[in-house]
């Protein structure tokens, strides 16, 4: 069974094809490359796509592997039937009406009982799925992939700064993101300030909702996260040998419902379990709230609070018209930004997972609300995608493959806008080095998602911490806009000339008119009232209520039908309206152009987390040599895509490693020389360890023949070609690009058996 999951894996990451004989070789570092019968060569996965009716091998290989673990469904079959059983309680209490307090219990109950449930889910995975963390952190840091900030200084928690192989790595990623998206499909990026005026996150909602409980060391001030210190005390009771069932059982149902827990549960329950500083032991402060967002103040007077920002997407909301602008006033369209955000996380941890200061890269598609059918959708309509959906986290089912288009077409998706946008983000990841079968996306539960979004769905990793987000892809509806729009005064609408006559009847006669009626309501102030009660300041007060929507003005209807008043607040000053001050109008208006407030469909991704889930999925160690690590990153985004390695440091090598050297920087190709006076063999895995993809070295055979050839190795396969010095450059290239494959290489080269000549010959001639 082992030795089918380790076949299966490596499928995944590199073939189609099992070969019908896998003899195991010893890695050694040697110059002569590993052979395969020349019957069963791997080729590359690419080429084996999935169609409506054929399923891909991967799938059928997880199927199989499902058939075996028989046992493990019936330890996770209780824990199914207490989610789905607590899902049904749910629906029906909200179908019936019930309590808000009442439904909030419950829903908090079925979220325990399903990380219950996926926290056993993991925990019986096969371990030879799980990465050696320790060993790949250890590689991470030796070759200087990243490290802790300020390092000499002691260092700070949550900031990392990259070293020439993560920044190379990092790069590359980026760079085929701008590829796959912003040019595929003609999104226009722009870059805005970091710096953020307090107003805008004010109205966002930032400022008000952006915090996490955070408790303090009474004596010296020392902070850390409520929910993750509750938890660590909590595991370290239950750990004790001394601890009953019955307290674990209670402690468990604790840390179940951490993210349930209010401000003054949780003070209860620091003080029910005396709960104390871990490093000093000193009394923490009751938890509070802390918003973590970094502020500051913008100019010398500090007049001008700010904050640097939490995430990119605000800096395209607010540009909104100048993009439209500049798309001649259509829909859709979308706009991109990549940049750095910042969260000033209590307690930084999991290495790159959660951190204080981090890349995004965020996309945000403007489209009519009325017409969300992307154009391009079938494209991506017959990719096979694992999907966790609501309904199946709340029927304790587990995630399964499903093609995207009966996603959409069955409303598991809610459009094929935002279908389209998960299958390219699909791809997106496949291609960067995101293994497929620990990739799934998870659709937010009705409790999860915000009032105003329409579908959400998160693309989420399997790592050696669980299941952890990676890519959150959101219907945000129009909220945003909206928001922007009725803080600062200014329309932010897209003008659409009616396309199709409208049809009515006139006295017996059938007419037609470019134009429609709308029914509009608009708030109806009493100037002389909230002039009287405001002076000078009532003007801000009325050109609020002139750009309010139709939502927000039906929702202050109602608590002014309820409490006889309403508050806004607007430019930092508050008003209390009264019935006295302010009604409703309701009335009909003919429309020739309808303005349409576009709904927005939003990717995010965290590159930071892109970067560590790859890592754990490209992470491997040489059969038969627990010493020889190396990562298998795609070529596109591998830091060098090639060495090149004279075999010693004979001079005579010296001007074939110059003239590929230069030929490889005309061609784009990124590489780097290694000269040193190791050996071949230890040199090889010098360059596996950073994920070189490929690798020419300089011979003998190189000097001595004419034409000069060269071999061409293949980092993950170990295997060698031969081909003339003048065209290893272009094929490198080809390679890197993904326009050609290694498969295709072997297929047009002779396969490396073993140098011809040697120094000795050279001396004779």
């Amino acid at each position: 069974m082992l030795l089918l999951r380790s076949a299966a894996s490596a499928l995944l990451r590199t073939s189609t094809e099992i070969p019908s004989v896998c003899p195991l070789f010893t890695a050694r570092f040697l110059r002569l490359p590993l052979r395969h019968p020349p019957g069963n060569r791997p080729f590359s996965a690419s080429v084996c796509l999935c169609t409506k009716k054929q399923r891909s091998l991967w799938l059928r290989l997880a199927e199989e592997r499902t058939m075996g673990d028989g046992n493990i469904e019936e330890i996770l079959a209780p824990l199914r039937q207490a989610v789905k059983e607590q899902g049904d309680l749910v629906r029906r209490m909200k179908q019936e009406g019930a309590p808000d307090v009442d439904v909030t219990k419950a829903v908090a109950e079925l979220k325990a009982r399903k990380r219950t449930l996926e926290a056993k889910e993991l925990s019986l995975q096969p371990k030879d799925d799980i990465v050696d963390r320790t060993k790949m952190e250890d590689t991470l840091k030796r070759r200087f992939f990243y490290d802790q900030a300020f390092a000499i200084y002691g260092g700070v928690s949550g900031l990392y700064d990259f070293g020439p192989v993560g920044c190379a790595l990092k790069n590359n990623i980026l760079q085929v993101w701008r590829q796959h998206f912003i040019q595929e499909e003609q999104i226009l990026e722009i870059d805005c300030t970091m710096l953020t005026p307090e107003p805008v996150l004010k109205t966002s909602g930032h400022v008000d909702k952006f915090a996490d409980y955070m408790v303090k060391d009474v004596k010296n001030g020392e902070c850390f996260r409520a929910d993750h210190l509750l938890k660590a005390h909590l595991q370290k009771l239950m750990s004790d040998k001394k601890c009953g069932d019955e307290k674990k059982a209670e402690m468990e149902s604790v840390i179940t419902q951490l993210d349930n827990y209010s401000q003054q549960e949780l003070t209860d329950l620091f003080v029910k379990y005396s709960v104390k500083s871990p490093t000093t032991g000193n009394e923490l402060t009751a938890p509070i709230s802390f918003n973590l967002m970094f502020q500051t103040s913008i100019g010398p007077g500090g007049n001008m609070p700010g904050y640097l920002r939490p995430e990119t997407a605000q800096g395209i909301f607010l540009n909104f018209k100048r993009l439209l602008e500049f798309n001649q006033g259509k829909l859709p369209f979308a706009a991109a930004q990549i940049g750095n955000s910042f969260r000033n996380e209590i307690s930084p941890r999991s290495g790159l997972i959660r951190v204080r200061e981090f890349t995004m890269a965020e996309i945000e598609h403007f489209v009519d609300p009325t017409e969300k059918v992307h154009p391009k959708f079938s494209s991506v309509a017959g990719l096979d995608i694992m999907l966790y959906s609501s309904k199946a986290q709340t029927s304790g089912q587990s995630a399964h493959i499903m093609r995207l288009g009966d996603a959409v077409e069955q409303g598991v998706i809610n459009n094929s806008v935002l279908g389209y946008f998960i299958g390219r983000i699909y791809l997106y990841l496949t291609k960067v080095g995101v293994a497929k079968d620990k990739l799934r996306f998870r659709q937010h539960m009705d409790n999860e998602m915000a009032h105003y979004a329409c579908d959400c769905w998160d693309a989420e990793a399997k790592t050696s911490y669980g299941w952890i987000e990676i890519v959150g892809c959101a219907d945000r509806s129009c909220y945003d806009l909206k928001c922007h729009a009725r803080a600062t005064k200014v329309p932010l609408v897209a003008e659409k000339p009616l396309k199709e006559p409208i049809s009515f009847t006139l006295h017996s006669i059938e007419l037609t008119s470019l134009h429609k009626t709308v029914n509009v309501v608009q708030f109806e102030p009493n100037k002389g009232a909230i002039g009287k009660a405001y002076k000078k300041d009532a003007k801000l007060a009325m050109e609020y209520l002139a750009v309010c929507d139709e939502c927000f003005i039906t929702e202050q209807e109602q608590l002014l039908n309820d409490n006889g008043e309403f508050t806004i607040e607007t430019e930092g000053k508050t008003f209390k309206l009264t019935k006295d001050m302010v009604g409703v109008k309701r009335f009909q208006k003919t429309l020739h152009v309808e303005e349409v407030v576009p709904n927005v469909i939003e990717p995010s991704f965290g590159i930071g987390r892109i970067m560590y889930t790859i890592f754990e999925h490209t992470f491997h160690v040489r059969e038969g040599d627990e010493q020889r690590t190396y990562f298998s990153f795609p070529a596109t985004v591998a830091p060098y895509k090639c060495s090149v390695l004279p075999l010693s440091q004979n001079q005579e090598f010296v001007p074939f490693v110059k003239e590929l050297s230069e030929a490889m920087t005309k061609n784009g190709v990124s590489h780097k020389v290694d000269d040193s006076s190791g050996s071949i063999g230890r040199r090889y895995a010098r360059t596996d360890e950073i994920g070189v993809a490929f690798g020419i070295t300089i011979d003998f055979d190189t000097v001595n023949k004419s034409p000069h050839t060269a071999t061409l190795r293949d980092r993950d396969s170990m295997r060698q070609i031969r081909a003339e010095v003048s065209k290893l450059p272009v094929i490198v290239r080809d390679l890197a690009n993904g326009t050609l494959t290694w498969a295709e290489v072997e297929s047009q080269y002779p396969i490396f058996e073993g140098q011809e000549t040697s120094k000795k010959d050279t001396i004779e001639e």
